[in-house]
């Protein structure tokens, strides 16, 4: 069974940085290697009444894109060998506060898997 488990959220000041963390487990390891490898891993988050919205992407190719809304602020990366990836979100704004999730997609067929997200609030 496929878990997505997202960490590092909470309650940071204006200006303040947080690390981001998301686990995928439950992939398993073919001849080829690790099945994460062939993953697509998207951050995106959620605000109370509001859609949610692209953060950003790293590509099985380590291709990478950011949202408009985190551009310049923030860093993607992944650490195959701990199925894990991570986003550096620094400068943190009062509207940077919401959900964060994790998606992981299959280059091989599309399946997508989502993580339950960890909250950011930015307050003073």
């Amino acid at each position: 069974q496929v878990q997505v488990v997202e960490s590092g959220g909470g309650l940071v000041q204006p200006g303040g940085s947080l690390r981001l963390s998301c686990v995928v487990s439950g992939l398993g390891v073919t001849d080829v290697g690790n099945v994460f490898m062939i993953f697509a891993l998207n951050w995106y988050r959620q605000a109370p009444g509001k859609q949610r919205d692209f953060v950003a992407r790293i590509s099985s190719e380590f291709n990478i894109k950011y949202g408009d809304s985190v551009n310049g602020r923030s860093t993607i990366s992944r650490d195959n060998a701990k199925n894990t990836v991570y986003l550096q979100l620094n400068n943190l704004k009062p509207e940077d506060t919401a959900i964060y999730y994790c998606n992981a997609v299959s280059d091989f067929d599309g399946a997508e898997y989502w993580g339950q997200g960890t909250q950011v609030t930015v307050s003073s």
